[in-house]
C-alpha cells in the first residue's frame, strides 16, 4: 500500500481572497496550484492547515469527525498569522462538498479519508518580510488512507530534548508548516544517533509535545498532560481522548510537569505513556531516552488503558458506539 498521505483524490475545493473578499468556492484539479514565485508563503511561511478524517459507517453513511473543532482551530491559526480571516461557514461547505463528491472512495474502517484544509498567503511581494499577505488561497485536499497500524502496534522510542523547543513559544498553538520544519532536524538526529522514533521536546525540563503529536502520561487511573498554553498545539485528538477518559471515570490532570517527574513516574509498574494525533489516534510509548540512558515506561509494551482509550475513540469514529458528544457530521 502507498505511504500514508501520498495518494490524493483528483479534485479539491478552492477559494481565493482578493479585493478584500472571498470568491465563491470551486472544484478544481488537485495536482497543481498557480502561484507567483514571489508569493508570500514561499518566503515568509504565511501558512496554516488542519488534519481531520471522514469515516464510512456500516450503514454506508460517511461521517466527518470533529469538523467544527478543526474549523475553529484553523480560524484561530489564521488570525494569529494575520492571514485574511476565513469564512467558517464557507470552509465547512467546502469540506462537506468535496467529501460528498468522493463519498464512494472513503475506505472502510480501519481506513478513512484524510482531509487537509490549507490556507496560504499568495500575495506576490518579497518586500513584505514584516507585513502580512493581503491575498490568500484556501483549499481542501483529500487523501484516502489505510490502517496506520497495518504492521501492528509497536511502542515508540522517544528522545527527551531539554535544550530546544519544537518551535518558538508564541507559535506553538498555531498549526503552521514552519513549526513542523523547525522540528525536522532534531528528529532526524534523534533517529540517527539514538534510534529514536520521535523527539519529546522538554525545553528547560518542561514536558511539552513531540514533533507532530501531543504527549500524555497514564499513572493508574490518572492521565497527566501539559495544561493548554500558547507554546504547543491544542490537539483535537488530545481533547477527545481526555473527554472520553473523564467519561470513563478517570482523573484528568492538565498541568506542567518536569522531565524528572516523568522519568520517576514512568518507572512505576503499570505506568503508560502515549502520543495522540489525527493520524495515529493514540500510539503507545515504550521507551524514553534521556542523557544516553534508556528508561522503560511501565512494562515497555502497549498499555491496557492506552488501547482501551484508543478503541473507545475508534468506536465513535467508526459508528460502533454512541456519538454522545456530538462529534460526527453526517454527509
Amino acid at each position: 500500500m502507498a505511504a500514508f498521505g501520498t495518494v490524493f483524490m483528483p479534485k479539491m475545493a478552492l477559494a481565493t481572497f482578493e479585493n478584500n473578499s472571498w470568491t465563491s468556492s470551486s472544484i478544481v484539479p488537485s495536482d497543481k496550484l498557480e502561484m507567483h514565485p514571489g508569493a508570500h508563503v514561499l518566503h515568509y511561511s504565511s501558512t496554516c492547515f488542519e488534519g481531520l478524517k471522514a469515516f464510512k459507517h456500516q450503514d454506508g453513511s460517511v461521517n466527518i469527525f470533529r469538523m467544527d473543532a478543526n474549523i475553529e482551530r484553523m480560524a484561530q491559526s489564521t488570525d494569529l498569522l494575520f492571514l485574511p480571516a476565513i469564512d467558517k461557514a464557507q470552509l465547512s461547505s467546502m469540506i462537506t462538498q468535496i467529501v460528498e463528491m468522493y463519498a464512494d472512495e472513503v475506505p472502510n474502517p480501519p481506513g478513512s479519508m484524510y482531509i487537509r484544509p490549507t490556507h496560504i498567503g499568495n500575495e506576490a511581494s518579497i518586500g513584505k518580510a514584516a507585513v502580512s499577505s493581503e491575498t490568500s488561497l484556501l483549499y481542501v485536499l483529500l487523501s484516502p488512507v489505510g490502517d496506520y497500524f497495518a504492521g501492528g502496534v509497536k511502542p515508540l522510542r522517544l528522545l527527551l530534548e531539554e535544550n530546544g523547543a519544537r518551535c518558538a513559544a508564541h507559535m506553538g498553538m498555531i498549526k503552521s508548516g514552519g513549526n513542523y520544519a523547525s522540528a525536522l532536524g532534531p528528529i532526524a538526529r534523534a533517529r540517527k544517533e539514538s534510534n529514536a522514533d520521535q523527539v519529546l521536546f522538554c525545553p528547560n525540563g518542561d514536558v511539552q509535545e513531540t514533533g507532530a503529536a501531543n504527549f500524555i502520561l497514564i499513572d493508574g487511573n490518572e492521565i497527566i498532560t501539559k495544561g493548554l498554553d500558547s507554546s504547543f498545539l491544542h490537539g483535537i485528538t488530545r481533547d477527545s481522548i481526555l473527554t472520553i477518559a473523564r467519561d470513563m471515570g478517570m482523573t484528568v490532570t492538565e498541568r506542567n510537569f518536569t522531565v524528572s517527574e516523568l522519568i520517576e513516574r514512568a518507572q512505576k509498574p503499570g505506568t503508560e505513556a502515549a502520543l495522540s494525533g489525527t493520524a495515529a489516534v493514540l500510539t503507545p510509548v515504550g521507551t524514553l531516552i534521556h542523557n544516553d540512558e534508556e528508561i522503560t515506561v511501565g512494562s515497555g509494551d502497549a498499555g491496557e488503558t492506552t488501547l482501551k482509550l484508543r478503541q473507545a475513540l475508534n468506536d465513535i469514529q467508526w459508528g460502533k458506539a454512541e456519538d454522545k458528544f456530538g462529534w460526527l457530521t453526517k454527509i
